[in-house]
């Protein structure tokens, strides 16, 4: 596997980027101009291994799409939920959003349909959404092991039956089957009844498919643990822009409060619809300076990069977790993430990944079930392992700007969500 060894900088960083268009945007807009009835276009685009799976898997079930990625256009024609081709095969390669996504549109259809992935995808649970599912009156067979992908699936509608109307669901593992649920459901005759029985019952990714929705026209009414969404309906075609991904950016923010310096990422703004932005009010309560700026959202860190390390819940913003351990690697004072025990069943078992690869480098850590404790101390260098995880690659490079001989493993994994990662890090850090 190819390796990146990072080199340290000499003093604060100072930089402005652009990064790709949001992974979680790009992909529910995917799904609604797919289900929309007419043409799309997409502007903004993410091209990235997951969004191309998600493609390549909509153009496999009939859908005309037009792609120009030097654009970063889509444009996309939709059906109105009726997909072209009642039978096929699809693979959603690691991609967690069109697994989730694409089941439920193609659980609820009225075609039959098998659904491949990758090997790492296989291993990330959805029985929750299978069992949803199937109450609706989907069949499910399990092509490998139970409650995970492959599957062959026979849509709630095959054969004219009707669809199930009310649904019980847990999203205590994952918010997205929610998500998939709900953006499926105005395409139903009857739409959906959604009841949450978890005690988290909402979250930032939930209203961004809310918001998104509504955006293409069609409402969700939220009391509580009761989502309920009107059927017959057909999302509105048109133009939209997807907006930069807040995820990417935070690696650049956190660049910035490690070094004492300075990072713009440009079109980033409070205003965002994304969970990720708390992420950056969390460097100004570590006491980097935040500044909305109308290019973007310019971050200056501490003198000397020398900050306080924080305590903080990351259940809502948890693909951050990463980052933010990396940043309080180098804080004065411990920092404890709580509340993230959910990312052990991500791309990698996060959690752990956090805790031995720190560990690796020299730090002081404390892994519990679904927390982590990072004591400041001094690092060194060494070969960090990504699991095949883009976020574990992105993250733990930040280190190896303070720290001589940090060196990168598959550093190529990153291509799941920001394939040029690694050159937009050497045009920042080091042009």
């Amino acid at each position: 596997m190819a390796q990146y060894e990072v080199r340290p900088v000499n003093g604060p960083v100072d930089c402005v980027v652009e990064v790709p268009g949001s992974k979680s945007i790009t992909n529910r807009a995917l799904l609604m101009a797919a289900l929309s009835s007419g043409e799309c276009r997409l502007d903004g685009v993410l091209f990235s291994d997951d969004s191309r799976h998600f493609l390549e898997c909509l153009k496999s079930l009939g859908f005309i799409v037009d792609i120009n990625e030097d654009e970063k256009c889509v444009i996309l024609t939709g059906t109105s939920g009726n997909i072209p081709l009642k039978t096929g095969e699809i693979n959603v390669g690691s991609a967690g959003t069109a697994a989730r996504f694409l089941t439920a549109m193609l659980g609820l259809s009225d075609g039959e349909y098998v659904i491949n992935s990758s090997e790492q995808m296989k291993k990330r649970p959805m029985k929750p959404l299978f069992d949803a599912l199937t109450a609706l009156g989907a069949e499910f067979k399990f092509l490998e092991n139970e409650g995970f992908l492959p599957v062959s699936v026979k849509g709630a509608a095959y054969g004219g039956r009707k669809c199930g109307r009310d649904v019980d669901i847990d999203i205590s593992r994952s918010t997205q089957f929610l998500s998939a649920l709900m953006m499926t459901a105005p395409v139903l005759a009857d739409g959906l009844d959604i009841h949450i029985t978890s005690e988290k019952t909402e979250g930032s990714y939930i209203n961004i498919t809310a918001r998104m929705m509504e955006d293409f026209g069609c409402s969700v009414n939220h009391d509580g643990a009761l989502y309920a969404i009107n059927g017959g309906k057909s999302y509105t075609p048109g133009n939209y822009m997807i907006e930069p991904d807040v995820s990417a950016a935070c690696y650049f923010y956190g660049a910035a409060a490690i070094t004492g310096g300075k990072a713009l990422v440009k079109n980033v703004h409070f205003n965002s619809m994304q969970g990720d932005i708390k992420f950056i009010k969390l460097l100004s309560q570590m006491g980097c300076q935040v500044t909305d700026t109308e290019d973007g959202i310019i971050v200056c860190g501490c003198k000397d990069g020398v900050y306080d390390g924080i305590e903080v819940d990351m259940n809502d913003y948890s693909d951050q977790s990463m980052t933010m351990a990396v940043v309080a690697a180098f804080a004065q004072t411990p920092t404890y993430i709580k509340n993230i025990g959910h990312i052990r069943l991500q791309e990698s078992d996060r959690l752990h990944g956090i805790a031995a690869e720190l560990k690796r480098l020299g730090g002081n850590v404390i892994e519990e079930e679904s927390a982590i404790r990072i004591i400041p101390a001094p690092l060194h260098g060494g070969v960090v392992a990504t699991y095949d995880d883009h976020r574990m690659a992105m993250s733990f490079a930040l280190a190896g700007l303070r720290v001589p001989g940090v060196v990168i493993d598959d550093y190529q994994c990153c291509r799941k969500t920001f394939e040029n990662y690694f050159q937009v890090f050497e045009e920042a850090f080091y042009s």
